[in-house]
């Protein structure tokens, strides 16, 4: 691809129809054919073929947490290699790179000049520059980031939250964890009394539900819950119930906060500008959940609104 790509800004630098795309195609050449290009693009390579993998699992629908948390733990731990053990070898693939097409390699002990200004620091090398200032550097902000998204307070309490999770015959079942998440995550749902008759209600749910045939071989919290409602047992573990819709709010899946703001492109005219938030969160929902809303019958909703109150117009 490096190849072709250097090719094709060759031909346009001799054949180009003006003067501006010549220009363009000589500066693009000139950027990508420095060393400093590759040795960034070589490490945005291994940078992002861990973190793809991450990626990808985040972006499925829908998705187990305790993989998901396993995943980011995993990564986290790559990157870390990358920087403690992966210089050297990044490096050799640089500079292996830069010899088979020809790009000029400085020499690694030359002191780094930055820019054109006057003060300049003496003691930065032009290793120590791509060593600590780039590679290092760059590492570092993918890590934070990672820190920053998935700190030890959310890996906590998706951690807890998988303590629910069907699958595997409940092997995650822990009535400590789902009383803890209550406790302390969701103090506000659920009242002292409450959090005391949670756990009476777990271990009454151990015994019936865990190893009841009809709740066997559920994959997810989701399908629990649906479960749940389909058996009537929300009625008698209301509050199970409860903490499992809470857990079911969790943004685990990076897919539905997209698809939500991408239908608030969409949905979000200059005329619904005008409309209250209520109306728009409405409008949003019935946009985002599109499968869902062809189940509807519009003659039912039609007759429901006739029936919430008398009106003029009839329908």
């Amino acid at each position: 691809m490096f190849e072709a790509t250097c090719s094709v800004l060759e031909t346009i630098i001799k054949e180009g129809s003006t003067y501006s795309q010549r220009g363009d195609a000589n500066a693009a050449y000139k950027m990508i054919t420095s060393f400093q290009f590759i040795f960034i693009l070589h490490l945005m390579k291994e940078i992002m073929g861990i973190t793809n993998v991450l990626c990808q699992v985040l972006q499925q629908k829908s998705q187990d947490i305790l993989n998901a948390m396993n995943m980011v733990s995993t990564t986290k731990g790559l990157i870390q290699k990358l920087r403690n053990e992966g210089w050297e070898n990044l490096f050799e693939n640089v500079v292996s790179f830069s010899k088979k097409f020809d790009i000029d390699i400085p020499e690694l002990s030359s002191r780094y000049i930055q820019g054109r200004g006057r003060h300049q620091r003496d003691h930065i090398t032009i290793e120590h520059h791509y060593h600590f200032e780039i590679f290092n550097a760059a590492i570092d902000f993918q890590i934070q980031e990672l820190d920053n998204r998935f700190g030890e307070g959310t890996t906590k309490l998706l951690t807890l939250s998988s303590a629910l999770d069907p699958k595997d015959g409940y092997k995650s079942f822990n009535i400590d964890d789902i009383c803890c998440l209550a406790e302390e995550y969701y103090p506000l749902d659920f009242s002292e009394n409450e959090k005391i008759n949670l756990r009476f209600q777990l271990k009454h749910f151990e015994v019936d539900v865990l190893s009841n045939p009809k709740f066997q071989d559920l994959r997810s919290i989701a399908d629990l819950c649906r479960r749940l409602v389909e058996t009537e047992k929300s009625k008698i573990y209301y509050l199970i119930d409860r903490l499992i819709r809470l857990i079911l709010t969790l943004p685990v899946s990076t897919a539905t906060s997209e698809r939500a703001f991408s239908a608030m492109k969409i949905v979000k005219t200059r005329f619904r500008n005008k409309i209250e938030d209520e109306f728009l969160a409405n409008n949003l929902v019935v946009y985002i959940e599109r499968e869902i809303a062809k189940n509807f019958d519009l003659d039912s909703i039609l007759d429901d609104f006739v029936c919430l109150k008398e009106r003029k117009l009839q329908f």
